[in-house]
């Protein structure tokens, strides 16, 4: 299959489940439920003019079993001409297993538990040995540790180990109203962990998420880090300079290269399914930029593919 005669495998999606998409509780907000309204209301007016300026519909409030789900993101993949999707969560490692299998020509899942429960690195083996997952996604800036903590070091061995990419988010996190302060909100928190487990490829995705300087200066001491692309990328409005996503592409082809950019939409609910927006500008930059037919198979599938070491690639 291919998409304007591309390949594409999309890097970065979340599995829209019925359950927690990781597959355990998040932590209780302490504030007051009149604080918590008001946080939400803000949140919920920036997301409503988010979807108008994409001309999003909004998402479907009825509810799907996770079998329906999957076979509607397995005719998203026929629709769109897509190699693979790979799902970043899924409601837990043995809940987005069960998916992949459903249509495991289509689908690729990723490990999403907290690299600092207990066993996580035990749990890291099972997943990938066990159920087949093929990779290890976290959102660092809602972990209740430093990434760089040495808790999560035997989960970081274990990786190494077990040749996986890793997927982390930094940055700000939930779309417009959401976290903007952590101790893990700056990619660079990753310095000492990429350089202490080279062999690990970490990708960064959203090309660092509001933090460009930071990620460029973690991919300038770890030859390891790769950024995704993934999403609207509606952060860039909220920098201070202007900012396209066609300056961010430019900016890291001439810094780490094609080899180390990878396509992802970050596409997840329904009606909307695969954000083919998303693809359809980011192709348009790059072929603007004059990049070549190689270099343009690398960013939309090679890359990805290579990593997940699928066959044949």
């Amino acid at each position: 299959m291919s998409y304007q005669n591309l390949r594409v495998l999309d890097f970065h999606v979340h599995f829209p489940t019925s359950a927690r998409w990781f597959g355990q509780s998040a932590p209780q907000p302490r504030r007051s439920p009149e604080a918590e309204q008001a946080v939400r209301g803000y949140a919920d007016a920036l997301r409503r003019d988010w979807r108008l300026a994409w001309d999003f519909p909004e998402p479907e409030q009825e509810a799907h079993t996770d079998e329906e789900q999957a076979d509607r993101w397995a005719a998203e993949v026929d629709r769109y001409g897509l190699e693979a999707v790979v799902f970043v969560t899924g409601g837990g490692n043995e809940n987005l297993a069960r998916v992949v299998a459903r249509h495991p020509r289509k689908f690729i899942g990723f490990a999403h538990h907290n690299p600092f429960e207990e066993g996580a690195a035990v749990e890291l083996e099972r997943s990938v040995n066990e159920l087949g997952l093929r990779g290890y996604k976290i959102i660092a800036p809602a972990l209740e540790k430093p990434i760089d903590d040495r808790a999560a070091y035997q989960v970081w061995e274990k990786a190494a180990e077990l040749g996986i990419p890793v997927l982390i988010h930094f940055g700000i996190l939930g779309g417009g109203g959401g976290v903007s302060r952590h101790v893990n909100m700056d990619p660079l928190r990753l310095h000492d962990v990429a350089r202490d487990f080279p062999t690990i490829p970490f990708v960064i995705p959203h090309f660092g998420c509001g933090y460009v300087r930071e990620t460029l200066h973690l991919c300038w001491s770890c030859g390891n880090v790769s950024v995704d692309t993934s999403g609207s990328n509606q952060w860039i409005r909220w920098m201070p300079d202007d900012l396209t996503i066609k300056q961010l592409f430019r900016k890291y082809l001439e810094t780490i290269g094609y080899e180390h950019i990878i396509f992802g939409s970050d596409s997840s609910w329904f009606p909307r399914g695969f954000a083919v927006r998303y693809l359809q500008d980011q192709i348009r930059d790059c072929r603007e930029l004059n990049l070549a037919a190689d270099q343009l198979d690398a960013i939309f599938y090679g890359n990805a593919a290579r990593l997940l070491r699928l066959a044949g690639d």
